[in-house]
């Protein structure tokens, strides 16, 4: 399918969302522990998902279904909720909004390496291009716009661990685009989109739950609970999680991941925004040049 307004406008609610997501990941790292804040988000989403989805897991025969397939959906629950939330979360201790979501701009690249490599899809030249333009962004923004210092780029541990987190979702996106035979075609259960996203978070939060509960016992934080915290939780679970899911599980079915994944690189764009304001970290200029190779990089892989 072509790139319609519609899909388009699918593609780009994500973006916002997620920038959201990881602005209220940074103001709330004083106030909890990254690998518990993954961790309740979704069992809030799966709490909001249960009135929609619960038919799911409502009969013998649906939770045969679901043992039955039980090791793609354990894939797609620790790719997609155990494993790309909380590496964000845990960049956002030592990195920006802005520098995170922009490294997670390299997230084209990763699509299109595994599609490569697991699913001998090859990409187009122009796709091509526009992940080199793409990727130019993410080392401008990792050598803070000084290219004579490319030689020495020294990451910090947040700029790491959002690169793994990419890798993460390029993995989860194309798990959607090409599912295994038992969850694809006639095979597939009959699960409308909460029935089936539920069953990804039920999987996911086994991931983020034992990894939650590693952290409580080897890295120990505090908690500091108050209404903004319980506020920001909230909008997490709904925004970034649910909505976000649904647009881009939508999104990735009509395009595919290789051209879907560009838009993920509009974050940036409303993570600068949302720094400006909220938390006085200003854009500098090397994050508009980066931003702007960004955006070549969605019309140039959009072009046949």
């Amino acid at each position: 399918m072509t790139l319609t307004p519609r899909i388009a406008a699918l593609l780009t609610l994500p973006a916002m969302l997620w920038a959201g997501n990881a602005l209220l990941g940074r103001l709330l790292a004083p106030s909890m522990p990254p690998l518990l804040l993954n961790c309740l988000r979704w069992w809030l989403a799966l709490a909001i998902l249960l009135p929609l989805g619960w038919r799911a897991v409502a009969t013998p025969e649906r939770r045969a279904q679901i043992r039955a397939r039980w090791r793609p959906l354990a894939v797609l629950g620790l790719l997609g909720v155990g494993a790309y939330n909380a590496l964000q979360y845990l960049a956002l201790h030592t990195s920006t909004p802005i520098n995170v979501t922009l490294i997670a701009s390299s997230i084209p690249v990763w699509m299109m390496l595994v599609g490569a490599i697991f699913y001998r899809e090859r990409p187009r030249p122009t796709q091509l291009l526009g992940a080199l333009l793409s990727l130019a962004g993410v080392v401008i923004v990792l050598v803070r716009g000084d290219l004579l210092q490319i030689g020495s780029i020294r990451l910090v541990a947040g700029d790491l661990w959002i690169l793994v987190a990419a890798l993460s979702w390029a993995g989860y996106s194309w798990q959607l685009a090409r599912p295994p035979a038992s969850m694809s075609g006639e095979q597939r259960p009959d699960w409308n989109w909460a029935e089936a996203l539920m069953v990804q978070v039920l999987f996911g939060l086994a991931w983020a739950t034992l990894s939650a509960v590693g952290e409580a016992i080897w890295m120990p934080q505090p908690v500091l609970w108050s209404p903004t915290v319980v506020a920001a939780l909230v909008f997490i679970a709904v925004g970034p999680s649910l909505v976000a899911y649904r647009c881009w599980g939508l999104g990735v079915g009509a395009v595919g991941p290789a051209l879907a994944g560009f838009f993920a690189n509009l974050t940036p764009l409303f993570a600068a925004l949302l720094s400006a304001a909220l938390l006085g970290e200003p854009p500098h200029v090397y994050h508009a040049v980066a931003f702007a190779l960004i955006v070549g990089g969605i019309f140039v892989s959009n072009r046949r």
